[in-house]
C-alpha cells in the first residue's frame, strides 16, 4: 500500500483511503502544484499470478474512459504504471454509492424516476459512441451520490465496445440479479438492450429495496411489494427486465421518454384520462342538443312571427294594422308598401277634395 503522506510522481500527495477491494485501494490524493485533489486508484501485484491479465484490463478501462466526457462519467487524468502496482489518477467524486443508501430501506421514487433520467441518458451517450460502448454493470454499488444530487457511473471493469460480427460475448461477465441472460452462458452478444435491463434491475432494487442479487433472484412487480408505488413504473421495470432483449425497449431514447411519462402510462391516470374523454363527450353532446332545441325554438318562433305577419297584412284595415305588421318584422318589405301605398291614395284624395 502507499503510504500516507509520501509523494507519487512527483506531484499526488497521498492523503488518506477512501475505499479498499480485494484487488485494488482508493486513496484520496491532493495534487499540490493545481491545489486540486484526485481519487488515486492502486493494483498491486503482491504475488498474484494474473496480475499481467489484471493489469491489461485495466489499460483497456483507462483508455476507454480518456475517450469520454459526460457529466455523469469520471475523467481519468493519469495512469502511472509502476513495477509492482498499476495507478489510476482519476476524478474524486464526493458523495455515497446509492448500495449504502438502499441498505437502510427503499429509496422516494421521485428520487428514483430523477436518478434513472440521468443513468439513462449516461447510457445513451455511451451507446452513441463509436463503435457503441456497452457497459453492463449497472447495480447501486457503482452509482455514486453527489451532494448536488447528481451521480457519478463509476467501475468500467466490465465495460465493452460492441462489434456488429461477434455472435457471442468471449467472456461471461456481471453481476448475477443485475445481468441479463444473455450475460451468461453464451446466450448471445450483449447491446444496449443489456443494459437496459440492467437498469431496469437496479430501479427495482432502489425502489423496493430488495435486492436482486440475493436468493431468490427475482425481479417480480414492484406494486407486490409496495402497492403505492406507480404502476407506470411497473410497467417500465417489467419491459426492462424481459427475459428476450426483443421484448425491452430497443434504446435509450425510447426508455427516456417511458420514464418523462411515466405517470401518462400510470393505470389510475389512464382511468382519469378516460374518464375526463367521457365527460367531454357528454357535455359535446349536451351542448348540441341545447343547440338543436334554440335553433328548433328559433327557427319556430319565426315562422310563427311570419304567419302572424301574413295574416295581419291580410286582414288589414288601416295603418294601426300596418304599423302592428312592421312591428313584428321590421326586415319585411310588405307591410312598408301597403302603408305607403295607403298614405299615397289618402293623400291624393285629400288634394281632390280640397
Amino acid at each position: 500500500m502507499l503510504e500516507i503522506g509520501s509523494i507519487i510522481d512527483g506531484k499526488y500527495k497521498i492523503l488518506n483511503v477512501i475505499g479498499q477491494g480485494g484487488m485494488s485501494v482508493v486513496y484520496l490524493a491532493l495534487n499540490e502544484r493545481a491545489n486540486k485533489t484526485w481519487a488515486i486508484k492502486e493494483v498491486r501485484k503482491d504475488g498474484k499470478q494474473d496480475f499481467e491479465v489484471v493489469k491489461q484490463g485495466l489499460v483497456v478501462e483507462t483508455d476507454m474512459l480518456k475517450k469520454l466526457h459526460h457529466p455523469n462519467l469520471p475523467s481519468i487524468v493519469d495512469v502511472i504504471d509502476g513495477d509492482g502496482s498499476f495507478l489510476i489518477v482519476m476524478d474524486y467524486i464526493e458523495g455515497s454509492p446509492l448500495s449504502d443508501y438502499v441498505k437502510n430501506g427503499p429509496l422516494a421514487q421521485e428520487d428514483v424516476i430523477e436518478w434513472s433520467k440521468q443513468l439513462c441518458d449516461v447510457l445513451g451517450y455511451l451507446h452513441s459512441r463509436k463503435p457503441p460502448i456497452i457497459y453492463r454493470d449497472m447495480k447501486p454499488s457503482n452509482i455514486m451520490l453527489k451532494p448536488d444530487g447528481n451521480l457519478t457511473l463509476i467501475d468500467f471493469g466490465t465495460a465493452r465496445e460492441f462489434k456488429e460480427k461477434n455472435l457471442a460475448d468471449t467472456v461471461c461477465l456481471g453481476t448475477i440479479g443485475y445481468a441479463a441472460p444473455e450475460q451468461f452462458g453464451r446466450m448471445g452478444q450483449t447491446d444496449a438492450r443489456t443494459d437496459i435491463y440492467c437498469l431496469g434491475a437496479t430501479l427495482y432494487h432502489l425502489v423496493t429495496g430488495q435486492d436482486p442479487s440475493a436468493p431468490p433472484y427475482e425481479i417480480g412487480p414492484i406494486r407486490q411489494i409496495n402497492p403505492a408505488l406507480s404502476d407506470g413504473l411497473e410497467r417500465i421495470i417489467r419491459k426492462c427486465t424481459r427475459r428476450n432483449p426483443e421484448d425491452r425497449y430497443q434504446s435509450c431514447a425510447e426508455l427516456m421518454y417511458a420514464l418523462k411519462h411515466y405517470d401518462e402510462i400510470d393505470e389510475v391516470y389512464q382511468k382519469k384520462q378516460k374518464k375526463k374523454l367521457v365527460v367531454f363527450l357528454v357535455s359535446l353532446f349536451l351542448t348540441a342538443a341545447c343547440a338543436g332545441i334554440c335553433l328548433w325554438g328559433y327557427f319556430g318562433s319565426e315562422q310563427k312571427k311570419s304567419e302572424n305577419y301574413d295574416e295581419i297584412l291580410k286582414g288589414a284595415l288601416d295603418y294601426q294594422d300596418y304599423y302592428q305588421a312592421i312591428l313584428i318584422d321590421p326586415t319585411r318589405k310588405e307591410a312598408y308598401e301597403k302603408l305607403n301605398d295607403t298614405l299615397t291614395s289618402d293623400l291624393i284624395l285629400t288634394k281632390e277634395e280640397g
